[in-house]
């Protein structure tokens, strides 16, 4: 009981260190900065539209970009990426009326993916290329997803805290769906995971290396695409968002990463099986392949978030009646309700039940359990890349 009583400690104190010193991951102030005047002119803005079998999502979402109350030009480029439901013809149908000034629409048929790039990547460089970019150099291009809704003022803000704050990449995490049952259990954890990797407040400080971007909403400044060449740099990164970030950062770019209510992911992910391909998918690719980075990371996940509720349960169990079990009952607690409590904000954010927070343990050996078979697909030949792609 003695050793199990220090590892419990240990937890309890790697809990206190990431609500107290890792960079304030947990919470969700991380918004928008206001500019403090408005930009004379609104500089251009490209948005470049990845789409693969995205037919049903269109209707929802495209409208929304094209109607934003944006001052400046806006050209909104769809790249379809050789898809099987008429996502070309779905998008054409939605092309701004003569009413919408400064807003255009292009479909583009995209073509096949070359050897050592990535499927997504390769769509996004084509919508880039059709613009003029890299080699046009002044205003930005905006990344963002066929599932993603935008508020009518999502992009002005969006270009206003980029102009304001001098960032070369502005990066907002959407709202993502909490419709069904496992929406709500897997999502907020997913978000909270993912700050918990890239704190936000890291990524925003010009002084750390962290770096990292929310793929759904990614404003960046050309003539930051123009000094790396475009995305021929990260041409076969499957996680293209953390690549994007990171590929800015390295050239001395102002980064900023946050949470979003004005954007917002419509896409469904009706049944458990849906959330854990979304998780698979890219765990094992967020882990350079490694085997060791595995281990390590489930071992992490169980140290973090199975020893405490197991540590307090034990030590109770025992009735508390030594000094170890003591320990381990204190600590385990002191490291469940530190967990809990940093999980409230997310919960908060999702408008979900406190009385949620306590379950963290759960969805994170769920977690552990994704991430294992995003190896195992791996091994037997089944991983899968962007929208059933193989790559």
């Amino acid at each position: 009981m003695l050793a199990w009583s220090i590892v419990c400690a240990a937890a309890a104190a790697a809990w206190a260190y990431l609500v107290a010193g890792h960079g304030r991951y947990w919470q969700t102030g991380q918004r928008l900065p206001r500019a403090a005047r408005d930009p004379c002119p609104w500089p251009d803005v490209v948005a470049v539209v990845p789409a693969r079998n995205e037919a049903g999502m269109l209707a929802a979402t495209l409208p929304t970009l094209l109607r934003q109350d944006y001052p400046g030009t806006l050209e909104v480029v769809l790249v379809d990426d050789r898809s099987s439901d008429g996502t070309a013809e779905a998008a054409a149908k939605l092309r701004p009326g003569p009413r919408l000034r400064g807003r255009s629409l292009r479909v583009l048929a995209g073509a096949p993916t070359p050897p050592r790039w990535a499927a997504k990547v390769w769509a996004m460089a084509q919508g880039l290329s059709a613009a003029g970019v890299p080699a046009s150099r002044s205003g930005y291009v905006l990344f963002t997803d066929a599932d993603i809704a935008w508020e009518p003022g999502a992009l002005r803000a969006l270009v206003g805290a980029a102009e304001g704050d001098d960032r070369d990449l502005v990066s907002q995490m959407a709202l993502l769906r909490t419709a069904n049952r496992w929406e709500r259990v897997i999502v907020p954890a997913f978000v909270y995971f993912f700050a918990q990797l890239y704190p936000f407040r890291r990524v925003n400080s010009p002084r750390s290396r962290t770096a990292a971007a929310a793929g759904g909403c990614m404003l960046v400044r050309r003539e930051a695409l123009a000094r790396s060449g475009g995305l021929a740099p990260i041409s076969g990164a499957l996680i293209d968002d953390v690549a994007l970030g990171r590929m800015v950062k390295r050239q001395r770019g102002r980064c900023w990463l946050g949470l979003a209510t004005q954007v917002q992911s419509v896409r469904p992910y009706p049944r458990l099986a849906d959330l854990w391909q979304m998780v698979a998918r890219s765990a094992y690719v967020q882990l350079r392949y490694s085997p060791l980075l595995l281990a390590a990371t489930l071992a992490g996940l169980l140290f973090l978030y199975a020893v405490p509720p197991a540590g307090s349960v034990t030590g109770l169990a025992a009735g508390a009646a030594t000094a170890p079990a003591a320990l381990a009952a204190g600590t385990g607690l002191a490291g469940w309700a530190l967990m809990s409590a940093s999980y409230l904000p997310m919960l908060r954010l999702y408008r979900l039940s406190p009385l949620r927070a306590p379950a963290l343990p759960l969805i994170a050996l769920l977690y552990a359990a994704m991430t294992a078979d995003s190896a195992r697909r791996h091994y037997c030949g089944r991983g899968t890349g962007w929208r059933d792609r193989a790559n």
